[in-house]
């Protein structure tokens, strides 16, 4: 990989159910993340649309809510955004799109994560929609885009982030986890232009990379004992597993010692004590505080320094 990360580096992950687990992975080991801030988008056309809009103002979001069981939601985002008000929901939309304008000028990588390449769009205005929310299938056009349309949808959200961050870096990756409902033989085309789209895009530009988080599941894992009982999403160990070939790809010498620092802590800080005011326990928050304090010059560790200062202040 010809760049790498580390803490301060600023991160965002975008996408599908895998973007939420790399993102949670970051963040849990304390890297600068912005994880899955429309909630989980599957199709890349969806993705780059919501990128086009944090970027530059739209009234895509207003055309796009629906009403039902006395909530509004939106047919760009995941369900998760839900209000009683129009409004209200349309200002917390607009908060996340505030915060993923100032991310995406900020930061080192994005991190693409494509679910599928069915589309869902409306039968009535042919609006591209991202979730469709329980609505009726009658509703809604199914198709299967094209290798060509990710590749023109992508070139142009790239050229909009790049106008006001040109070093960042794109990741893209292809989610392992099986669209079923498609059924095997449709998800497995589905894949196949999702695949296909990430190996041009990642050969036809220098700041464009691909991580294959699909091969490692379904070619080196390739057991069902690496799958949750639904026999479709990666478990733990799964996780694990590509989680270590993340690191091993993107992160220094120095980076993957920070992590290994800070897990060990991170243990520690899990130890629940049989008596808080016993010596023993004192002496070892005291041992932990001066930890953390030697690694908070390589990540953000404010509030567990606050936490620890305030039970030794407390039982001490």
């Amino acid at each position: 990989m010809p760049f790498s990360i580390d803490h301060k580096d600023g991160l965002i992950t975008l996408g599908s159910c895998f973007s939420d687990e790399i993102g949670q992975r970051l963040s849990k080991n304390k890297f600068e993340t912005l994880v899955n801030p429309f909630g989980t988008i599957f199709n890349p056309l969806s993705i780059f649309e919501l990128v086009d809009i944090a970027m530059e103002p739209s009234t895509l979001l207003e055309e796009a809510m629906l009403g039902r069981d006395g909530l509004y939601f939106n047919y760009k985002l995941h369900s998760s955004f839900r209000s009683k008000s129009k409004d209200g929901l349309l200002e917390t939309i607009q908060g996340q799109l505030d915060e993923s304008k100032q991310w995406l000028t900020k930061a080192k990588v994005l991190f693409l994560t494509f679910g599928t390449a069915w589309v869902y769009r409306t039968k009535d205005t042919e609006m591209l929609v991202a979730n469709c929310h329980k609505q009726p299938q009658k509703k809604f056009n199914k198709a299967l885009i094209s290798v060509e349309e990710i590749m023109t949808g992508f070139m142009s959200m790239k050229e909009v982030i790049q106008e006001v961050n040109p070093s960042l870096q794109i990741v893209l990756t292809v989610s392992p986890i099986r669209h079923t409902r498609e059924t095997l033989r449709l998800n497995a085309t589905s894949k196949a232009i999702l695949r296909l789209a990430c190996h041009y895009l990642s050969d036809m530009a220098n700041d464009v990379h691909y991580f294959p988080s699909y091969e490692i599941v379904i070619d080196d894992l390739r057991d069902y004992r690496f799958y949750k009982k639904d026999l479709i999403h990666p478990n733990e160990q799964a996780i694990d597993y590509i989680w270590d070939v993340f690191v091993n790809t993107f992160c220094s010498t120095q980076t993957k010692k920070t992590i290994t620092e800070w897990q060990k802590i991170q243990r520690a800080l899990s130890h629940k004590p049989f008596n808080p005011r016993e010596k023993k326990h004192q002496d070892f928050l005291f041992q932990t505080l001066m930890k953390l304090q030697n690694l908070q010059d390589q990540i953000r560790l404010e509030e567990e320094i606050k936490n620890i200062k305030a039970q030794l202040a407390t039982h001490g």
